[in-house]
C-alpha cells in the first residue's frame, strides 16, 4: 500500500501514464531554456563594475573582481548555452583581426582554404559546405565595410542573429575537431575513457551545445592561428584570478574570463 502511494506516474483518461518526474525534468528544462534566450548572444561592452552587481554580497569574488579591474577595462558577455566558448572566442578574435587589415586579410585567406583542408582530412563536403558558406558570408560582409567602426556593428549585429551566430560556431567546432583529428597523435593522451580522437570529437566537439575544456581550446587556437588569455574566477584560494595563457607560451590576442561553465569577452 505504502509503495504504491509513492509512484511518480498517473493514469489519463485516455490509459497512458504520465511520469511525473519527467514532467518535472521537462519543466525545468523549458525554464532554463528561456532565461538562456533572454540573454542577448552577444551583448554589449560593460564595465568590469558591472559584475559587482552579481556578487554584492560575496566577498571572495568582491575581492576577484577587484583585482580583474584592476587588468581589464571591460566586459562583454555570451549566452550560457554551451556553446559560450565558441561563439566568445571567434567573436573576440574576429573583433580584434577588423583593427588590423593585414591581419584579417590573413584570416580571410586561412578561412577560405579551410573547407579543403576538412574535406582531406575525411570530413563529408556536403556537410561542411552550407556552414562554410555562411561563415564566408559573413568575412565578405565584414571585409565591405568601409570603416573599423562599420565593421565592429556588423560584427555585433550578425553575431546576435541566430542562424548566421549559430553557423559561426559549429563551423568552429569543425575546426576544432579537425584539427584534433590532425594532430592526434598528440591529443590522444588528454581524451579519458578509452576513446579514440574522432569518437571524442564526434561526441564532445561536434555537437552544438556541448561545454568546452582546455583540449578544445587549444585545437580552436591552433586552427586559427591565435592564442587566448584564460582569466579563471572561481572560489579557489587568495584574492586574485588565476590565468592561463593557451597554447602555453604564446601571446594571447583573445581574452576570455572563465566562471563554472561559462566564458564571457574581456578587453585590457
Amino acid at each position: 500500500m505504502g509503495d504504491e502511494a509513492e509512484t511518480t506516474s498517473c493514469t489519463t483518461e485516455d490509459g497512458p501514464q504520465i511520469n511525473q518526474d519527467e514532467l518535472i525534468l521537462a519543466q525545468q528544462r523549458q525554464i532554463e531554456k528561456e532565461i538562456s534566450e533572454s540573454i542577448a548572444l552577444v551583448g554589449e561592452l560593460e564595465p568590469i563594475s558591472s559584475l559587482n552587481n552579481e556578487y554584492s554580497t560575496d566577498k571572495v569574488y568582491l575581492e576577484k573582481v577587484k583585482d580583474l579591474s584592476s587588468k581589464y577595462k571591460n566586459i562583454r558577455r555570451t549566452r550560457p548555452d554551451g556553446n559560450c566558448f565558441f561563439r566568445a572566442f571567434s567573436y573576440g578574435n574576429i573583433e580584434r583581426l577588423l583593427e588590423n587589415k593585414d591581419e584579417f586579410n590573413e584570416f580571410y585567406k586561412l578561412a577560405e582554404d579551410s573547407k579543403d583542408v576538412l574535406v582531406e582530412l575525411g570530413f563529408q563536403q556536403f556537410t561542411v559546405e552550407d556552414f562554410y558558406d555562411t561563415y564566408m558570408e559573413v568575412l565578405k560582409r565584414l571585409r565591405s565595410k568601409e570603416t573599423v567602426e562599420e565593421a565592429k556593428k556588423e560584427l555585433h549585429v550578425l553575431f546576435n542573429e541566430q542562424g548566421f551566430s549559430d553557423y559561426m560556431v559549429v563551423y568552429l567546432r569543425l575546426l576544432t575537431s579537425g584539427q584534433l583529428q590532425k594532430d592526434q597523435d598528440f591529443f590522444s593522451c588528454f581524451i579519458e575513457g578509452n576513446r579514440t580522437v574522432a569518437d571524442f570529437c564526434h561526441q564532445e566537439v561536434e555537437p552544438m551545445y556541448k561545454e568546452s575544456d582546455h583540449i578544445h581550446i587549444i585545437a580552436a587556437c591552433a586552427a586559427l592561428r591565435a592564442g587566448v588569455r584564460v582569466i579563471y574566477m572561481d572560489r579557489g584560494t587568495g584574492r586574485s584570478c588565476t590565468e592561463h595563457d593557451l597554447p602555453e607560451g604564446c601571446t594571447p590576442t583573445v581574452h576570455l574570463l572563465y566562471r563554472p561553465g561559462h566564458y564571457d569577452i574581456l578587453y585590457p
